[in-house]
């Protein structure tokens, strides 16, 4: 294939789909830090395809794709790999809105993880949030309509911000037991140490494990009359919010990029994590004008190029994690969609 036919993640040729929304609070909160350090917002503005006014304006809901190239932009012009983890560190977890209220006022902390669960989409219809119980219990992350590879920012925040919640409701110094993240570690990896807990990179899903008798832990502002009427309030606005549609080039994406570090991102399983044969998926695929190759292909260089912008991942490593068994069929597949040599490319990036 040509590098030609190698197409950017929402380029046409795809099904028109709605885009996920959120309440944009962390943008918001991104566009802060940035003016605070002095960067000047409108040319980040343009090439995340947003505006001045949609960031002023706390009313507007932000396209969730918008808002993940918002933070990696913010990110790059802050030279900070963990803007995410940084803004949810010391933010007033009321501004979460009406989900944190709805938490706090739960009984138990296994309450307020139920209604997180439950109500999560409101703030954000990109990342869904699944509650696991069991020993232990598992708070799952999972993105809907959104690539899941272009974002480490928003999940990072999503993170720490519930175990901030978490904390704050119980009156403890909650600690998950383990977090694992579908993205691979960076070079400033190391700070996540915030979470006080074993971090694992390159798994298969976004998940905080909590033992098991925390859901048992007392909410210290509970309050049932206010819980009864907040749940009614959450309800009524699920029951007006009609989820978008998601491409299914979003979810093959989605389904082969925890795949890639282990050399499985192979048709026949990503066609079985989604649930239809190998003939079903290609002639979807191809409904969009798209075929299996295409999706991997622009994956792949999207990642490489994102991975080779990081001085402390060799280049081996990044064949690894793009699932090349070897470095040199790693370097004739970027030469094909780049026209240049990993190490020509990372050398004027």
């Amino acid at each position: 294939m040509e590098a030609s036919a190698i197409q950017p993640l929402g380029e046409a040729g795809l099904a028109p789909v709605a885009s996920p929304t959120a309440t944009g609070g962390i943008a918001r909160l991104a566009a802060a830090r940035a003016l605070e350090a002095g960067i000047t917002l409108a040319p980040l503005l343009r090439q995340a395809g947003l505006t001045a006014a949609e960031m002023e304006d706390t009313s507007v809901r932000i396209a969730v794709k918008k808002q993940v190239t918002w933070l990696n932009l913010v990110a790059a012009a802050l030279g900070d790999d963990l803007l995410g983890l940084h803004l949810a560190q010391d933010f007033d977890l009321r501004l979460v809105g009406l989900l944190y209220f709805v938490q706090a006022s739960a009984p138990t902390l296994g309450d307020a993880l139920a209604r997180a669960e439950r109500f999560s989409t409101i703030t954000n219809e990109g990342i869904s949030i699944q509650c696991i119980c069991g020993d232990p219990i598992r708070v799952r992350f999972t993105h809907f309509g959104v690539p899941r590879h272009a974002d480490r920012h928003q999940i990072e925040f999503f993170a720490m911000t519930m175990v901030r919640i978490a904390r704050q409701l119980t009156g403890t110094n909650l600690r998950p037991l383990c977090l694992s993240l579908v993205h691979p570690r960076v070079s400033a990896s190391s700070a996540l140490a915030a979470f006080r807990c074993q971090i694992s990179f390159g798994e298969s899903h976004d998940e905080l494990v909590f033992a098991s008798d925390t859901a048992r832990l007392t909410v210290t502002g509970a309050d049932p009359y206010l819980h009864d009427l907040l749940v009614g309030y959450c309800e009524h606005a699920l029951a007006h919010r009609n989820r978008p549609a998601e491409a299914l080039r979003t979810r093959v994406e989605n389904a082969i990029t925890p795949l890639l570090p282990h050399g499985r991102a192979r048709v026949e399983i990503v066609a079985r994590a989604l649930n239809m044969s190998q003939r079903t998926l290609a002639r979807r695929l191809a409904s969009e004008g798209l075929s299996f190759t295409m999706v991997l292909d622009a994956l792949r260089t999207d990642l490489a190029t994102h991975y080779l912008r990081d001085a402390t991942l060799s280049v081996s490593q990044v064949a690894w994690l793009l699932g090349f068994q070897e470095v040199g069929a790693f370097t004739y597949a970027f030469k094909r969609w780049n026209g240049q040599t990993p190490t020509q490319y990372r050398a004027v990036s």
